[in-house]
């Protein structure tokens, strides 16, 4: 099937997505489409930059009736700002169809009454229980990033909302990797779901041969930016001529005005008379490039496919890939699967000599540390940022601070002789039946209080109240701070935890409430 109208999809839609430079379908789409038109469940095995959000977008809305009053698709996204950015997407494929899509988290009118609405799991129980959502209508439930879900926060927040759903409402769950806690929730909430693309069996490679590497550039949005710089670089060192592949003629049509705008004509692929060739018919590009001298391929979108990855950088010409962070997990699929290793453009450092010291470091600090502030400080880095990417970083700094080795001990007590800093427990008057979330209190702690987030310890959300605990030395200025102020519309009371029956309030440093000590 090689266009959307093979697909089933109608002339609305089609036209929809031919406005948005959407023509051909990817593997993804081809796969994806008609499973969801059937209303059938389905788990995609894929990430973005794979063509995910139009596969199953666009049949998901051309089923929809634009005149329901309440969300027949409910999209659960791993943070408010993908939920954000993907409504945005989605709302330009609906604005020719008449349908309404909006998210939660941000300011968009009427969310609750709009035909896609997009949010946290937090976020849609919090207007859920508030009594402000009704998802009795819902169609399509869609959980998208499902791994991610599962690594921030659990699925049970995603569990706990399909007790407010039809029973028979549509699942499409999308993920990569597709983990086992992923595979473990597709066989309990969506029965009988089809898997696009195929996967091959647990342990299984696909057994493509090694193909040598493609080189990557992690870059930041707009890319146009990025591009320009890329083939400055590439065409003073390397090439005569940058073959750049996007993934529709407007987009070619608009980066390469801006290239030709700072001075680096761009035409069509094989005209010896500019240094820049802009390629979307990947074959017939490939085929005008092949017998000229000093060609350098790039991929300005990200190959959707293991099919254009093998067709753009292929036979001998590797090139580089500009890849949004979020598109860097299928980028490592497709390339693992075509039988390509990836390489950072410019080459990377090679790891330090005491890698394996280092990592040992850091496994001990993930099995023993209490991350979960670490995780609601960085969250908001993540959708920017690969986690692994933001790992990478922090783990760069830290040996720019701490060498794993460390060097004699010095004559001075070291941190690891001093007395621990003891933890105190507080009682709070606001829990989850006011939608409040982990995210929500620490804010409110670090911000009323003016302490950072490393004097937070446990935070244990129950129905009608929660219990943190802090640092000793700051607890009663938290509970200073926040008396009297407004946490999800409700009054704050705290206190130190004098519950009847209750253990005294933990000191030290025990298992559960690990907090390092300021620097």
């Amino acid at each position: 099937m090689d266009s959307f109208e093979d697909l089933g999809l109608s002339a609305e839609m089609v036209e929809s997505l031919a406005a948005e430079g959407i023509e051909v379908p990817t593997s993804i789409q081809r796969a994806a489409v008609p499973v969801v038109r059937r209303g059938h469940n389905l788990l995609i095995a894929a990430s973005p930059g794979s063509g995910t959000l139009a596969a199953w977008g666009s049949a998901a809305l051309d089923a929809l009736d634009a005149e329901a009053g309440t969300p027949a698709v409910l999209v659960l996204t791993p943070m408010a700002e993908g939920a954000e950015r993907m409504a945005e997407s989605l709302q330009r494929l609906a604005f020719t169809t008449g349908h309404t899509v909006s998210a939660l988290g941000s300011t968009w009118a009427l969310p609750t009454r709009a035909n896609v609405l997009f949010g946290t799991p937090t976020d849609v129980m919090a207007r859920v229980r508030a009594g402000d959502l009704a998802l009795a209508g819902v169609k399509t439930l869609v959980v998208d990033q499902a791994d991610r879900l599962e690594r921030l926060e659990g699925l049970e927040p995603v569990e706990a909302l399909l007790e407010w759903v039809p029973k028979d409402c549509q699942r499409v769950v999308l993920a990569l990797p597709v983990t086992p806690g992923v595979t473990s929730f597709v066989e309990r909430h969506a029965r009988r779901a089809a898997t696009v693309p195929p996967r091959p069996s647990d342990g299984q490679d696909d057994g493509s041969p090694d193909r040598g590497s493609i080189r990557f550039r992690v870059v930041s949005e707009p890319k146009e930016a990025a591009l320009l710089a890329t083939v400055a670089e590439l065409l003073e060192n390397e090439a005569r001529h940058a073959l750049v592949y996007f993934g529709s003629d407007d987009r070619a049509a608009d980066v390469g005005d801006y290239l030709t705008l700072h001075g680096y004509t761009a035409g069509a692929p094989g005209d010896s008379s500019t240094p820049v060739w802009l390629g979307v018919a990947e074959l017939e590009s490939r085929a005008a490039a092949e017998h000229v001298e000093g060609v350098v391929v790039l991929s300005f979108d990200v190959p959707a496919d293991r099919d254009s990855l093998d067709r753009r950088h292929g036979h001998g010409a590797s090139g580089v890939v500009l890849t949004l962070p979020r598109e860097m997990t299928h980028l490592r699929d497709i390339a693992r699967r075509t039988g390509f290793t990836l390489e950072g453009f410019p080459a990377t450092r090679q790891p330090p000599s005491d890698a394996a010291a280092f990592r040992e470091m850091l496994a001990t600090a993930v099995e023993e540390e209490d991350t979960a502030a670490y995780l609601l400080l960085l969250e908001p880095l993540f959708e920017r940022f690969d986690p692994a990417e933001v790992a990478a970083a922090a783990a760069a700094l830290l040996r720019a601070r701490t060498p794993a080795t460390a060097p004699a001990a010095p004559s001075a007590p070291t941190r690891e002789h001093a007395a621990p800093t003891p933890w105190v427990r507080l009682f709070l008057g606001v829990g989850g039946k006011e939608g409040l979330t982990p995210k929500d209190l620490l804010g409110a702690i670090t911000g009323e209080a003016g302490i950072p987030g490393s004097n937070v310890g446990k935070i244990d959300i129950r129905d009608s109240h929660t219990l943190v605990e802090v640092q000793e030395p700051v607890a009663a200025k938290v509970i200073a701070a926040l008396n009297g102020t407004s946490i999800r519309g409700r009054a704050v009371r705290a206190d130190y935890d004098r519950r009847p029956g209750r253990p005294p309030s933990p000191k030290g440093r025990g298992r559960g409430v690990r907090r390092p000590t300021d620097t």
